[in-house]
């Protein structure tokens, strides 16, 4: 009686362990593609991905679901400060571990920097997490960018889209802007709202940058069929630099811009 049960115990066993979630193989295609089926109903069930004029790219703990059904896992191999007087900054770099094959089969570096645009307050070790996680990003999709592109999203993580170049906020290349038609003046009103550069008693004190919310908002609003696509990138150049109330500012005269266009489509229709 005791070895049946003994038995009926390790049959049960043997069963649970073969429900375990499925994981795949890289080298096989055919289970990258299934992998690719999953990875985007995942991302969606999730929300982990960033749309930035009007495509969307995965955040880094997409990637990184991505490389565990793989069995790949990243190692942050070491994270150096190369920091001056006048900026904080941080190298990493991390490497992806194959645990069915023992060996290292890919790497990323990547940097992060508070002179970055909208990094200007970022303490110390904001900027130094920042470089690991996108170190880790840009690891993984050395090597698993195509399953993303299957997926249907970017092959670039989020994360490397934030990065504005290492220069000052307040310090870009000047452009000198095309003529704006007579016929836009809310768009051009709306670009307003985005801050100048800082003075002297601007830069004692933190601003409150712009919410989440607030900034999906605009982008929401930029991808307006009724917006160009040369307003949509000036704003979108400047969208770190907003505070909370310019953002509302933004919002509400985007808005009406669209409004006007709209109804005035609909005069000429």
């Amino acid at each position: 009686m005791e070895t049946a049960m003994n038995e009926a115990i390790k049959t049960t066993k043997n069963q649970v362990t073969k429900t375990k979630v499925e994981s795949y193989d890289i080298a096989r295609s055919d289970e990258t593609l299934h992998l690719a089926t999953d990875l985007a109903k995942f991302i969606k069930e999730n929300k982990l991905s960033t749309t930035v004029q009007g495509k969307e790219f995965v955040n880094v703990e997409g990637w990184q679901y991505a490389g565990s059904r793989l069995g790949i896992v990243p190692i942050v191999d070491h994270v150096i400060n190369v920091s001056t007087d006048t900026e904080i900054k941080y190298q990493a770099k991390v490497t992806l571990f194959d645990m069915k094959s023992g060996h290292t089969v890919g790497a990323g570096f990547a940097i992060c920097s508070n002179k970055e645009q909208g990094k200007k307050f970022y303490q110390e070790f904001a900027i130094m997490s920042m470089a690991q996680t996108r170190a880790i990003g840009k690891a993984y999709r050395n090597i698993l960018a195509w399953i993303i592109r299957a997926a249907g999203y970017e092959p670039t993580p989020a994360e490397e889209m934030e990065y504005g170049g290492n220069q000052p906020d307040a310090k870009g290349v000047a452009i000198t802007p095309a003529p704006q038609p007579a016929a836009e003046p809310a768009i051009a009103a709306a670009m307003k709202a985005v801050p100048a550069e800082p003075t002297m008693a601007a830069e004692t004190a933190a601003p409150t940058y712009a919410t989440a919310a607030q900034k999906e908002e605009i982008i929401r609003l930029l991808n307006h069929p009724v917006i160009t696509r040369q307003e949509k990138t000036k704003m979108l150049l400047n969208i770190n630099r907003l505070d909370e109330e310019r953002a509302t500012q933004a919002v509400a005269k985007l808005r009406k811009a669209i409004d006007d266009r709209e109804n005035g489509q609909s005069a000429a229709a």
